[in-house]
């Protein structure tokens, strides 16, 4: 059986590289950690907060080979005016490396 230091000490967050051909290069995509997803969740609210929901949740989730992320939370504002196809994609791919379904989505939504 795991004890408290076995699960504590493992890095258990995968980096996905993804090519972003409008960009020029590859991005790492990661999930979201529970605490990171709770607080998302949490920002968009009982009044669905969706102003910019894909790019809010894609700068959580783009990092660099260390794992260190790309953006503040502040720069989601000019990531939201980047290619919307571009974001889209990134987006579903940091959703399905944080566990959460379509369903989950729907639901944040309000839908």
């Amino acid at each position: 059986m795991l004890n408290k230091d076995d699960i504590l000490s493992k890095v258990d967050l995968d980096i996905k590289k993804v090519k972003v051909k409008e960009w020029g290069g590859t991005v790492g995509v990661r999930g979201l950690t529970a605490r990171e997803r709770d607080q998302f969740e949490a920002s968009i609210g009982s009044a669905a907060n969706l102003d910019n929901l894909r790019a809010r949740l894609v700068v959580l989730c783009l990092v660099n080979d260390e794992g260190q992320r790309l953006f503040e939370d502040a720069d989601a504002i000019l990531l939201g005016e980047k290619n919307a196809q571009v974001v889209n994609k990134l987006f579903d791919i940091a959703r399905n490396m944080s566990g959460m379904s379509d369903a989950d989505v729907n639901e944040l939504e309000g839908n």
